[in-house]
């Protein structure tokens, strides 16, 4: 019997914003995240110069500590279900223990993350949210950065600056307009700083990015480049993206960077610091661009639980987890699903091994993926559900897919059922030849979504058979396949259209 599904609250008490957030979870089958309390608090405004928490930033991050006490009280989340951790300002502030013990007269218990331990949960984050294997994982927060390089994805050398934005800010940009001069000088002591890294150089070709700057930038940039408005998860931010938008943010004055699309107002201020913080890692270690990731400090905490006793505490497969993750999470008839996507892999492999397309992994697993997801729309309606899959997909994400491979998947989604595949307006974030990819994986999902029209499996499997321009489609099957062969025969158009051949079905 499974185990039933459970509540964990995780209390992030940044330099920059407190964050509450809550995730449910049902161990081995699936978890999410279900709610969340912002606030941009600046506990670190002034720690840098005067080394102590001020009074009006440690009044309104009490304020707030109160606020999730009595979320948390009316949500029946118990105190062993929460986990509240404070990071740079406050574990750097000569008066922590007078807010700590402040914090706990308000009913919050806060740990102070080590610098090493707020490095580690950030490289939990980055390695089970993307592919990254070797290369490093940057996380920039109010207070601090944190670098940690990584190896067949274990963590080996982990280092922490106090380069935070906040703190740069106060001391490198504190004026409306930001001199040249002046980014010159925060440029050349985050450099300074970074020198201590000495692995940094070598690290590997790929950069993975957490915390909400990255993300801010990584919005900004999309919007700059006229992409879809989908989430940053995956997406990769270049230096020569990310020097545009640090030269157009350096040329507005304080108060007009947050107007710049994809900033967030209440980071406004202390974005461009945080621009030339990252432009400046990328520069050190020589990295091209650093992948963008939606999960952080918070997931990582949530990741050390979830997958305990597993040290370190990983998904096998972070693309796989993602997908079935998401699907288990809008079960479905998975009896159904798992067929459709079985008997969708069985004529992919059989059309690739007859070199009717050329068998390309990637694509076979952004076939599975939708197969395993085409039906997830049902949990909110029968009808157009192909449509609310799509935008199931598109809005939950799917850690570990860039963005032109979320969209693909949705898009086979979307066309698993009627209609003439097209890339529509998320055609920005395509690359030349993926229309023809969505429609072979469009019209292999579709036959295989016809061949199980009865949802009973009599159609085991397939076997194709490739004569010249005509595809004979041979269906195994159990007892009487009248429907699965009807539903299956109303495909041949699209089948041809996207494949260049007849296809003739029997049954053997």
């Amino acid at each position: 019997m499974a185990e039933a599904e459970r509540r964990r609250a995780v209390v992030d008490l940044g330099s920059n914003s407190f964050r509450l957030v809550v995730f449910a979870a049902a161990p081995g089958s699936w978890w999410k995240l279900t709610d969340e309390i912002f606030e941009s608090v600046r506990i670190g405004a002034g720690v840098g110069e005067s080394g102590e928490l001020q009074p009006e930033p440690m009044e309104r991050a009490l304020h707030t500590i109160e606020l999730y006490v009595h979320f948390c009280r009316a949500s029946g989340l118990a105190s062993e279900q929460v986990r509240a951790v404070a990071t740079s300002a406050i574990r750097d502030a000569a008066n922590r223990d007078e807010f700590l013990a402040r914090a706990r007269e308000a009913g919050l218990e806060v740990e102070v993350l080590s610098r090493e331990e707020e490095a580690r949960y950030a490289y939990l984050a980055a390695v089970n949210s993307t592919t990254l294997a070797d290369g490093a994982v940057l996380d920039l927060g109010g207070g601090s950065l944190q670098l940690v390089e990584v190896r067949d994805r274990h963590a080996l050398e982990v280092g922490s600056w106090p380069l935070g934005t906040v703190r740069m800010t106060e001391r490198f940009l504190p004026g409306e307009r930001a001199s040249k001069k002046h980014l010159k000088a925060l440029r050349a002591h985050v450099r300074e700083e970074l020198a201590s890294a000495s692995w940094l150089p070598g690290s590997g070709p790929r950069l993975a990015g957490i915390g909400g700057t990255v993300r801010n930038l990584a919005a900004a940039a999309m919007r700059a480049a006229g992409l879809p408005r989908v989430e940053t998860q995956g997406f990769r931010l270049t230096r020569d993206a990310l020097a545009e938008l640090r030269a157009e943010l350096a040329d507005r004055p304080l108060d007009k960077r947050g107007d710049v699309p994809g900033i967030k107002p209440e980071r406004g201020d202390i974005i461009l610091a945080g621009a030339v913080a990252v432009e400046t890692v990328l520069e050190v270690g020589d990295f091209d661009s650093v992948e963008v990731t939606e999960a952080g400090l918070r997931e990582g905490i949530f990741f050390a639980d979830l997958l305990a006793p597993a040290q370190p505490p990983l998904f096998e497969d972070v693309r796989e987890a993602s997908v079935r993750n998401l699907a288990n999470q809008y079960e479905v008839e998975p009896r159904h699903t798992r067929h459709v996507a079985a008997l969708s892999l069985g004529m992919w492999d059989a059309l690739a091994a007859g070199a009717v397309h050329a068998g390309d992994p990637a694509e076979r697993e952004l076939l599975w993926a939708a197969a395993m997801l085409h039906d997830i729309g049902v949990s909110v309606d029968y009808d157009d559900h192909h449509h609310h899959s799509r935008y199931l997909i598109l809005n939950a994400g799917l850690p570990g897919f860039d963005p032109r491979e979320l969209a693909l998947i949705a898009q086979m989604a979307r066309y698993h059922r009627k209609g003439s595949p097209d890339l529509g307006e998320l055609e920005p974030l395509m690359r030349k030849g993926d229309e023809a990819l969505l429609r072979r994986c469009s019209a292999v999902l579709r036959l295989a979504e016809q061949l199980e029209r009865s949802r009973d499996q009599s159609v085991r499997s397939t076997r194709m058979e490739i004569d010249g321009d005509l595809v004979r489609l041979d269906l195994l099957a159990e007892g009487d396949v009248s429907v699965a062969r009807w539903a299956a025969e109303r495909q041949r158009d699209l089948f041809e259209q996207a494949f260049g051949r007849g296809l003739e079905l029997a049954a053997a």
